[in-house]
């Protein structure tokens, strides 16, 4: 089911292959968020890669290229320029790094540091355009995916280069992540507990089919649980519910059943009428939702359930907040869940930008034994699936 994984985790890293005098192109991920006047929020990408980056410099490369999406500009913006991420990735390194706006003219010097500009202002990218793929592998001889957090895109700089260079390996970064999934599901300590949040089901049905089969529970929160809620026949009023998949949570309800998986369900929930002003809010059992009330958190019950799960687990994997976290007085069920997930000695894991962002808040980021810079990512590793930002690197043994 999961020999995806295995073969990912079988690719060969930059520890594998002669670096010396090369010429090395590495895909980052600086994809990071910035404020209106373009100073870094949050640098914990650039940092995961530093190891990688650092790796080559030690190892004597000719010279380093780096190559980073930032945002999702559709035509070249300013807002959007990856020479923003110079000063904090040049203090970080404690080296300078210099900035190439294009491939015309460039002519790089030896033991020098490059950051490309954003690759998504470039014809070609997201459609893994081979003409751009070769101009990347044009300025280089051996190429670096660490860009975990992108690879499950087929883009030219984070698949399509691969094909065109003699040795294509991964990073650090890439290989950790790959190694922490492949931990939690093909060598983990029992029981095995999955975590799923989020506003939809429809994101996590291919993820909650291929994981049945490994796990020994599934704890669902979020506004994904009303859908399975009004499957089981309950009445969630105005709450956000996906009436068109009732059927395939029906499907996903009978395969745990089968498989002898538990699925726990909220039995309370804190519930509003108004999701702007917020004046009316209650706590109240799943079934005794007033008429024009929506669910937008975990009940104070259902986290004492959740939480008597989670301690009796030995792994725990988690995707997708228990409610709308980012609202205080609805952040309570996933800050709560963050807290007793964090104090288990279970082996914790958790990927997705909005549940890092949770754990985040709730002052857990260090109590957790790995936390995934991908969102798409880490869910489409869970799905059993291939990363496309790996299918073209080189394989250990061939």
């Amino acid at each position: 089911m999961f020999s995806n994984i295995e073969r990912m985790q079988n690719v060969k890293t930059i520890k594998d292959v002669e670096l010396e005098n090369k010429r090395v192109l590495i895909r980052v991920d600086y994809n990071v968020p910035m404020d209106e006047t373009h100073a870094i929020i949050d640098d914990t990408r650039i940092k995961e890669s530093l190891a990688t980056i650092e790796y080559c410099i030690d190892h004597k490369v000719r010279y380093i290229f780096l190559v980073t999406h930032l945002g999702q500009p559709k035509e070249i913006d300013e807002n959007f320029s990856t020479k923003h991420l110079l000063k904090r990735l040049s203090r970080l390194l404690h080296k300078d790094v210099e900035f190439v706006e294009n491939f015309e003219n460039f002519a790089p010097l030896d033991d020098k540091i490059y950051l490309f500009e954003n690759i998504r202002f470039f014809e070609g990218e997201t459609k893994n355009d081979d003409k751009l793929s070769k101009r990347l592998a044009e300025v280089c001889d051996v190429y670096v995916n660490d860009a975990f957090g992108t690879s499950h895109r087929a883009h030219s700089s984070t698949c399509g280069v691969a094909q065109f260079v003699p040795v294509s390996v991964s990073g650090f970064l890439l290989k950790k992540e790959i190694s922490a999934f492949a931990k939690a599901l093909f060598t983990p300590v029992k029981p095995i507990t999955l975590v799923v949040g989020g506003a939809k089901v429809s994101s996590k049905i291919v993820l909650l089919k291929n994981i049945i089969p490994k796990i020994n529970k599934i704890i669902i929160g979020g506004a994904m649980s009303n859908t399975f809620l009004k499957a089981l026949g309950y009445d969630m009023k105005s709450s956000l519910a996906e009436d068109e998949l009732l059927e395939e949570a029906r499907i996903i309800l009978e395969m745990a059943k089968h498989q002898q998986v538990n699925i726990y369900l909220p039995v309370d929930v804190v519930v509003t009428d108004d999701i702007k002003n917020f004046n009316n809010i209650k706590i109240t059992p799943v079934q005794e939702i007033e008429d024009n009330f929506k669910a937008l958190d975990i009940g104070p019950a259902t986290v004492k359930l959740y939480e008597e799960v989670i301690g009796l687990s030995n792994t725990i994997i988690w995707n997708g907040p228990m409610g709308m976290f980012e609202v205080d007085l609805f952040s309570k069920g996933t800050f709560k869940i963050a807290h007793a997930i964090a104090d288990t000695y279970a082996y914790t894991i958790a990927g997705g930008g909005d549940t890092v962002n949770a754990i985040i808040q709730s002052g857990e980021k260090d109590n957790f034994s790995f936390i995934s810079t991908g969102g798409g990512a880490s869910l489409e590793l869970l799905e059993g699936k291939i990363l496309p930002g790996v299918v073209n690197l080189n394989q250990l043994g061939i």
